[in-house]
């Protein structure tokens, strides 16, 4: 089986210069976990995903203290404040720029590995550098379920 036979088509995308509020207000409307971020010339660029928007752990130098950090300030009383300066970065100042990607004619078993090797959630498909489709571990969750690799017993939630 191909990753074809598994990805979202076409691909969504949004552009470098896209702000982080229309894209945040794209992956709520359409409950994508990340999107492919392309430049001018439609070639994929970068990746930004979920975790891109929420806060990471950063240590403060020469202390074992871990204070939250987004969009590179410290968290304080004036979360609203770092919120509402969010909404005019681009995509291009916060997005991945290395992308682990996928062929339409690879194996799934491929995207597979690479998903795992990379721990990532989701893979752009790619022909020619420009991106067609997505794939991710819900894809591959659904192809597991659809040939009967996960017990249909473990499908259904428990009371």
């Amino acid at each position: 089986m191909k990753v074809s036979d598994i990805m979202s088509a076409p691909a969504v995308t949004v552009g470098e210069d896209s702000t982080l509020e229309q894209v945040a207000r794209l992956m709520l409307d359409r409950r994508f976990g990340g999107v492919p971020v392309v430049g001018r010339d439609g070639k994929l660029a970068g990746i930004i995903t979920e975790s891109d928007f929420s806060a990471k752990n950063r240590p403060v130098p020469f202390s074992l203290l871990r204070l939250p950090n987004l969009f590179g300030h410290w968290l304080e009383p004036t979360i609203e404040r770092i919120y509402q300066e969010a909404r005019g970065i681009t995509v291009g100042e916060v997005m991945t720029r290395h992308v682990v990607t996928v062929r339409e004619d690879d194996p799934v078993a491929e995207a597979m590995r690479r998903m795992c090797e990379s721990q990532v959630h989701r893979l752009p498909v790619v022909r020619d550098g420009v991106p067609v489709g997505m794939v991710s571990r819900q894809d591959l969750l659904r192809l597991m379920l659809s040939v009967g690799l996960v017990p249909e017993s473990a499908s259904r939630p428990t009371a």
